[in-house]
């Protein structure tokens, strides 16, 4: 008996997460390490805020299976009815009716029972892979950045993806068919041992104990070609996904070829385990049959003997024909069943790592929230470094007046834009501070830290929704007046109003439907509206022309006043007003002041300007 749930189709549906080019979705880690047990008992408290649904759909399922066993005895009783002289048309018309209407009877009653027992407990499963699923979802988002630099997008929606899909199998295969399978073999042993010699229920004893001896051994044997099979599979899906987000640059390299060309590298792997997946499946299929195939014939030839003897009735060879039916369907998809739940296992064990894994950056245990009243930064003595044995930044030592805006400029690579990102805490310094308002930002909450600060990036990334959607990110909630005067206010309000759709046309994955200077005006409306004591304007005109440029400078002067602005630039003309300049070098600030100073001391900043001023 195959099964179609091992095989795995690539489905590539839209994901809006950012993908990057790193080698693995999650870090290495077998999805045996954590136990199949301990796979269990973690998902038991998702569960047990169910119980009540649970009990009483073990009741339900109960109460199917005393009526589906109770059939074959009916059904004998049914039989030997029939064994009648002619000329009884009373015992004809009277006894076999009422057996056959208590028949029905029984069949309609275990169909009831499952399906209560189904309605009862869809809830239970829903809530359940619900809870999860979001919980994973929260968990990615409160990792680091580190991490999402290093992740792959496709492996690891996979991982999730098959995840939620076996959390679902498990609770299924476990309460709608392990446990089931387990109250009839006990009822039907039962019922053999009572009703007729100790033989019947030994073979049907023995063939139970060599069946799952053999299902469990072989199911263990193949559970690594199916680790390799899901490894295979993500890693095709990865790099299916990798290639349809960076779609302008496949063509802009002529690389369809190369591309097709590695796709298919992976499906043909996959195709491999794939075969060996199915032929391992095909052998284990086979031994279950023959298993079940002799004792079937064991049981019948007692049965058959029996009769013969005059020791049994012809009800009695159809009640045990009739039981060893009933048991040879379950206990069948009992093999699959097993096979499914070591699988579901595997992938649930799979997504639990994500969850396991460690957030880099943490609110402490006693954190509090930000208070603002000026939003005055400090950095105080910061080194950083994102990888050890490549130090960023090296004592760097500065501070933004409340209300005041500080330029930090540089050539690139020389930590720029890691001052942003220190500053938003998505890293944590490695030595120094710094403070808003005296605060140590490590030492407050992350989300009321980010709450008060806004920032137009040099890479704007929008979600494939409306322009009005990814204007009102800044402030959900905000209503259509405010997200027009944000528009306005970034000079992207009458390029929106041109569109046919105006504020509903869809900007399409990453914003890739809307040009450079689009984008970097909606990521500026984005901020405006969210309206934070203090702004981080990294390169924010770096993609517009020279004309948008001084109208949108001036907005953004305007966005500024009475805030901390923290501007991080390469062309020096949108920085002269500063309150301070920082020239910033392999990491240290070589260079402080006011733009007219620095010119006049004719050091690294003013090498910049002349380089500036005669290339433009």
């Amino acid at each position: 008996m195959s099964f179609s749930g091992e095989n795995p189709a690539f489905i590539l549906s839209g994901l809006r997460l950012r993908s990057s080019p790193s080698a693995s979705s999650v870090p290495p880690s077998g999805p045996a390490a954590r136990g199949d047990w301990g796979t269990v008992a973690r998902l038991l408290p998702y569960l047990w805020r169910y119980r009540w649904r649970v009990g009483l759909a073990l009741a339900f399922m109960v109460g199917a299976k005393l009526s589906n066993v109770g059939v074959p005895v009916l059904l004998k009783h049914l039989v030997d009815s029939l064994d009648l002289k002619p000329g009884e048309p009373q015992a004809l018309l009277v006894v076999p009716l009422g057996l056959l209407l208590a028949y029905g009877a029984l069949r309609l009653s275990t169909s009831l029972f499952t399906e209560l027992r189904e309605l009862i407990f869809a809830k239970a499963t829903e809530g359940t892979a619900r809870s999860i699923s979001l919980q994973v979802f929260r968990h990615l988002h409160d990792l680091s950045l580190r991490f999402h630099l290093e992740r792959q997008t496709g492996g690891m929606t996979r991982d999730i993806e098959r995840g939620t899909r076996a959390v679902h199998s498990l609770i299924s295969y476990s309460l709608y068919s392990i446990v089931p399978t387990l109250i009839e073999v006990v009822l039907v042993l039962t019922l053999l041992g009572v009703q007729f010699d100790v033989w019947f229920a030994g073979i049907t004893v023995a063939a139970l104990a060599v069946y799952i001896a053999f299902t469990v051994v072989v199911t263990e044997w193949r559970t690594k070609f199916r680790r390799q099979l899901n490894e295979l599979d993500s890693v095709a899906h990865s790099r299916a996904i990798d290639s349809l987000l960076n779609y302008e640059t496949v063509k802009y390299f002529n690389n369809e070829g190369f591309e097709a060309g590695r796709y298919d590298e992976s499906l043909e792997k996959l195709r491999r385990a794939q075969l060996k997946s199915q032929t391992t499946l095909s052998l284990l299929n086979t031994g279950q049959q023959l298993i079940i195939a002799m004792a079937l014939v064991l049981m019948l030839w007692r049965a058959t003997q029996g009769v013969v003897d005059g020791r049994l009735s012809l009800g009695d060879l159809v009640m045990v024909n009739a039981f060893m039916i009933q048991l040879y369907i379950p206990l069948n998809f009992l093999g699959v069943i097993y096979r499914e739940i070591k699988q579901a296992l595997a992938d649930i064990e799979k997504m639990f790592v994500l969850l396991d894994r460690q957030r880099e950056v943490a609110d402490t245990a006693d954190a509090r929230e930000l208070a603002v009243s000026s939003a005055a930064v400090r950095f105080d003595d910061v080194h950083f470094a994102y990888d050890p044995e490549r130090p960023i930044l090296h004592g760097v030592s500065f501070e933004i007046p409340a209300g005041k805006k500080v330029a930090v400029v540089g050539p690139s690579g020389s930590g720029k834009s890691t001052l942003a990102r220190l500053l938003y805490r998505f890293y944590d310094v490695g030595a120094g501070c710094i403070s808003i308002d005296g605060q140590d930002i490590r030492t407050v909450t992350q989300h009321s830290l980010r709450k008060s600060i806004g920032i137009v990036p040099q890479d704007t990334v929008l979600f494939n929704d409306t322009v009005a959607y990814n204007i009102a990110y800044g402030r959900p909630g905000a209503s259509q007046s405010e997200v027009e005067a944000a528009a306005r206010a970034a000079h992207i309000h009458a390029f929106i109003a041109a569109t046919p759709k105006g504020y509903d046309t869809m900007v399409g994955e990453r914003g890739l439907k809307l040009s450079g200077g689009e984008k970097q005006r909606v990521a500026i409306a984005r901020t405006l509206l969210k309206n934070p004591p203090l702004l981080i304007f990294d390169e924010a005109t770096s993609a517009l022309d020279s004309t948008n440029e001084r109208a949108i400078q001036a907005e953004l002067e305007a966005a500024g006043q009475d805030k901390t602005v923290l501007v991080i630039a390469h062309r020096l003309s949108t920085v002269v007003d500063a309150h301070e300049i920082l020239v910033l070098e392999q990491g240290r600030i070589v260079e402080r002041g006011r733009h007219d100073a620095l010119l006049a001391r004719s050091g690294r900043y003013a090498e910049m300007w002349r380089l500036q001023q005669s290339a433009g």
